[in-house]
């Protein structure tokens, strides 16, 4: 397999757009991890915040974020005919978005391959061609337990919420909004914080607060940033909220924290 160029959680805020009319001359593999909207032949196909999907050459690319801002892994490269072979065997889709309820995994081996591209390793070609082949089989794999639980949507909806409250707590300095997470379980706003408060014994906004401040815990104990910097980093824009809220969560202001963790 010959790597043209890979990206590992590139971001991008709500006026990206992809157009390419014509695609690439490379295969592309995008791993999408926020909301986009896909231009599939004459229809508009709405993913959710977990979903991948496999451009061939030449075919036509059209897509764009479905929320405030866009993160995703991609990959340009050729493969060659025993792993063309490999991708019919394992039914991967082609030129179609696909949903899926955890790329965790898929995401971590782009992360490698994107390492070992860039690097200097005498044997990174090898490495990345059996990196290139567990991610396929790594997606095969989500396909099969996608498909096995049609008949569980339980299962489908504990999967995406525990990925929803791993994003949270991984990126909390993220826009969450109740409504976009609702979407991506097609289930009405009031339904998606019932059943988020049901699976977790906590709110989806209290795991949104937690997130976001022990973070800011964090950067006022291991950086000299400002204030004001931290709330912004942690999605706190208006100060003032920022350093009422930590104030309520730990019983000191920023400035208090910071000078009582210097002691």
């Amino acid at each position: 397999m010959k790597m043209v160029e890979i990206g590992y959680n590139h971001r991008h805020d709500r006026s990206f757009c992809i157009n390419r009319p014509d695609g690439t001359e490379s295969w592309l593999l995008l791993i999408v991890k926020t909301p986009a909207h896909f231009k599939i032949g004459r229809k508009d196909v709405r993913t959710s915040a977990h979903s991948f999907i496999l451009y061939r050459p030449n075919t036509p690319q059209y897509y764009f974020p479905a929320s405030n801002e866009y993160f995703d892994d991609w990959m340009h490269f050729m493969p060659d005919e025993s792993e063309q072979e490999m991708l019919n065997e394992l039914n991967i889709p082609l030129d179609r978005p696909v949903d899926i309820s955890d790329i965790t995994d898929m995401s971590s081996m782009m992360r490698s391959m994107c390492f070992e591209h860039y690097s200097s390793d005498p044997f990174r070609e090898k490495a990345i061609d059996l990196y290139f082949r567990l991610l396929m089989y790594k997606i095969s794999e989500k396909l099969m337990q996608k498909e096995a639980n049609l008949d569980r949507p339980e299962g489908i909806y504990s999967e995406k919420l525990l990925w929803i409250r791993k994003s949270i707590y991984r990126w909390p300095g993220r826009d969450y909004s109740i409504d976009d997470m609702a979407k991506e379980l097609s289930l009405s706003r009031s339904r998606f914080q019932h059943l988020y408060t049901e699976t977790f014994g906590v709110s989806v906004n209290k795991d949104v607060i937690t997130s976001r401040l022990n973070k800011a815990a964090e950067l006022l104990k291991t950086t000299d940033m400002s204030v004001k910097t931290v709330g912004i980093n942690v999605g706190y824009g208006n100060t003032s909220y920022f350093v009422k809220l930590f104030g309520s969560f730990y019983g000191l202001t920023p400035l208090q924290f910071r000078q009582t963790e210097e002691k």
